[in-house]
């Protein structure tokens, strides 16, 4: 990893522009899944400032691929694998080796199972495969990233979360979905957990006086057929495009929907408990700052949640930033 002088955060002098993203010289982001969909556009707009960018992926082929469609597009990206399977808890600590002593400016929580229409599976610990990936995995992988997060200037956890997680409530006494598993409601149960995940740990890391920052952003509705093509990462025929274009008045690409996770990572503006998310809605459109309320506020659940969590993993995230 870099060896370079890390430079300090300043504030931003000039409007946010997704297009024009602020340097970051010297830092190292871990995005997890970034060898695919909205973890792969976020890892090629943050390699686009100059940042050393890390793919957590199970497949050492696929990051490979992914790697090098981003170098196509930034000439100079250092970009690199981390191997990461967040089903399998016992492996993240071959992740944190992987990554080294060197500081980390920020991990964004982005992996996680695909919403198609599965069947119930477990992950190899034996929790149910989209909770205990999407949740769980993140939830114990930032506790073993903690110490690399906490000696970083102003180290940020980003926690990507779904549009899917607004009309879920999550069922305490069913964490695993073993009484009535849906794929869709179990999936944005699953993402609901993750936004909850990063609101509570804000508030554990503020009242253990911890400079770091967790924020939860999400992509809005960002569709395949909108997102434009990355050979061999991500092929869109011409047909695709042509019918996904009346969806665009209301929904997005994958490469817009990372804009509010991207600028949740790099702005030095953007404040610990907050949620970004596209402008329009919601669902598409520029980043921007969205009120936290509702079922997303709820204190309560969050702190039921992080003690199954906890007991579920094995592990409390909090630990590692003392």
């Amino acid at each position: 990893m870099s060896t370079e002088a890390r430079p300090q955060a300043h504030p931003r002098t000039r409007p946010w522009d997704v297009h024009r993203l602020p340097r970051a010289d010297g830092r190292t982001f871990l995005v997890t899944g970034g060898n695919a969909g909205i973890g792969y556009f976020v890892a090629e707009q943050l390699a686009g400032t100059g940042a050393h960018v890390v793919l957590g992926s199970r497949d050492r082929t696929k990051a490979g691929t992914a790697a090098d469609a981003i170098r196509s597009r930034v000439p100079g990206a250092r970009v690199r694998h981390a191997p990461l399977d967040l089903a399998d808890l016992a492996s993240l600590k071959d992740t944190v080796d992987a990554l080294g002593q060197d500081p980390l400016d920020a991990v964004v929580n982005n992996a996680g199972v695909a919403l198609d229409d599965p069947p119930r599976r477990e992950t190899k610990d034996g929790n149910e495969l989209m909770f205990g990936t999407n949740h769980l995995g993140h939830f114990a992988l930032t506790g073993w990233l903690a110490p690399l997060l906490a000696a970083a200037p102003a180290g940020r956890v980003v926690t990507v979360g779904s549009f899917a997680a607004k009309s879920e409530r999550l069922d305490l006494d069913d964490l695993q979905s073993t009484g009535d598993y849906r794929p869709k409601r179990t999936y944005g149960r699953s993402k609901l957990a993750q936004t909850l995940f990063g609101f509570e740990l804000d508030r554990r890391l503020r009242a253990a006086g911890s400079p770091v920052r967790s924020v939860v952003a999400h992509p809005g509705g960002a569709l395949d057929s909108l997102t434009p093509a990355r050979p061999p990462v991500h092929v869109r025929t011409t047909g695709e495009r042509l019918r996904g274009l009346p969806a665009g008045l209301l929904v997005q690409g994958k490469d817009a929907g990372a804009w509010p996770i991207v600028r949740a990572v790099l702005d030095p503006e953007v404040a610990g408990g907050q949620l970004w998310g596209p402008w329009v809605f919601g669902l598409r459109g520029m980043p921007r700052a969205e009120p936290v309320k509702g079922h997303f506020a709820d204190t309560g659940t969050a702190a039921r949640l992080w003690d199954a969590s906890r007991d579920l993993t094995g592990s409390d995230p909090l630990l590692g930033f003392a």
